[in-house]
């Protein structure tokens, strides 16, 4: 005798399969949930994802020699610029009619503007191409052109136009390294000592980044564990004095810190009243990389006491307290049970100080001079002054490269599981 068991589907109160019914009530869950995140997520991508992807495309971007004069750029692709001889009198046919064009949507300065980047004189170049050109109508335009201005009948102008005409570039990258590609050879080379700049700035940044992270753990770590064993009552209230600068102008602690260390000023003043130094032996601690240092160390200071005082507040204060009862010396017990646990702030105050620190410019700007100024005062300097936006998007990437890198390093040897605020 067979047995026929009958499939039994278990349904809700409206005959909807139980199935089904819970499929539609985990998609409605995960719309929901998604529509709470969406406005975090529109603004994560507005204010962060676009920037980067806008700066990385800015870094690579040269499109406007080829865009603007592209009958050239095609011309010059039969030429070879290492021929020794110039472009034939196609290529400057298709110049003197593109610049006309250019001047007449006002775009030749743009060029000059470009180019000028890679060497100087072809902003003034264009600029008087542009007046000139109106005057040559007929052929030969060669030596028309060159007639105008000795400089076209230079090779080197068509090599560095011709190097520049494709629409995307590793120069930028080059020029933030310190390095330039040779336009009659065609070869990388490094800058000579006197131009190069980047990479002592990269390497000013790091170190003195480096050096305001050591001693924001050095100023911060007694004060955070003294704030972690006092009364909460008292905890409390030094916590106030911890975050008291954060209510303050970044520029108005930042000039406070000028009127504090200039050689006029009062710390220098107080030295001299207390007979430690004399009127001729004023300390130079402003526009120099010791102001910077101190003023950075100051701001800084409170995210790596936060961190620290966070972790250390959870750690048992009976671990120190069992070791020495187990024979352990006061220090040892200290370094060898308590410092360990505390890590973990160690590590989110050291990354938030480092990351902060390399991104500041107001300060460095402002205290800093010459020598303590960092790479992202060359970012701001060719965004807003030189309108280099391909170099200072270049530098951007770097310093953001060395960031990841950072973590990376840090993930190996730490762990970013072990960093915690508490």
């Amino acid at each position: 005798m067979e047995k026929v068991q009958e499939k039994i589907s278990l349904v809700t109160a409206d005959g909807t399969p139980l199935k089904i019914s819970l499929a539609r009530a985990q998609r409605r869950s995960k719309t929901i949930a998604f529509m709470m995140v969406f406005p975090l997520l529109f603004f994560v991508t507005i204010a962060f994802i676009v920037p980067i992807a806008d700066m990385l495309l800015f870094s690579i971007d040269n499109s406007i020699v080829k865009k603007i004069l592209p009958k050239t750029t095609e011309a010059l692709k039969d030429w070879s610029e290492y021929s020794g001889e110039l472009p034939d009198e196609v290529v400057f046919a298709a110049m003197v009619e593109e610049i006309k064009s250019a001047k007449a949507s006002r775009q030749h300065t743009k060029i000059g503007g470009r180019l000028n980047y890679e060497s100087s004189g072809f902003s003034s170049l264009f600029r008087k191409a542009g007046r000139k050109v109106k005057k040559i109508k007929t052929p030969p335009f060669k030596e028309a052109l060159i007639e105008s201005d000795k400089r076209w009948g230079d090779i080197y102008t068509w090599q560095v136009i011709k190097q520049n005409s494709s629409e995307y570039t590793e120069g930028y990258y080059l020029s933030a390294l310190d390095f330039k590609r040779k336009f009659e050879s065609g070869k990388i080379e490094s800058l000579p000592e006197k131009d190069s700049i980047y990479l002592k700035l990269f390497f000013r940044t790091l170190l003195i980044s480096s050096l305001i992270v050591f001693l924001t753990l050095l100023i911060g770590f007694p004060l955070s564990y003294m704030l972690s064993i006092v009364s909460t009552r008292t905890s409390n209230i030094l916590i106030i004095f911890v975050l008291l600068p954060f209510w303050t102008s970044l520029l108005v602690r930042t000039t406070s810190w000028i009127a504090l260390l200039q050689q006029e000023g009062v710390i220098n003043d107080f030295l001299i009243f207390l007979g430690i130094i004399n009127e001729d032996g004023r300390l130079a601690m402003i526009h120099n990389a010791t102001g910077t240092v101190i003023a950075m160390t100051h701001i800084l200071l409170p995210f790596m006491i936060l961190p620290l005082f966070s972790v250390m507040k959870t750690i048992p204060k009976s671990y120190v307290r069992a070791a020495i009862s187990l024979g352990a010396h006061p220090w040892k017990a200290f370094w060898k049970i308590y410092f360990p646990n505390t890590s973990p702030g160690i590590g989110a105050g050291s990354i938030l100080v480092f990351i902060l620190a390399i991104g500041y410019y107001i300060t460095p700007a402002l205290v800093g001079g010459v020598s303590g100024t960092f790479i992202s005062n060359r970012i701001a300097y060719h965004i807003s002054n030189s309108l280099n936006w391909g170099l200072g998007s270049a530098i951007g990437v770097i310093l953001l490269g060395i960031v990841l890198l950072f973590f990376v390093f840090y993930d190996r040897i730490v762990g970013i599981n072990n960093m915690k605020l508490g």
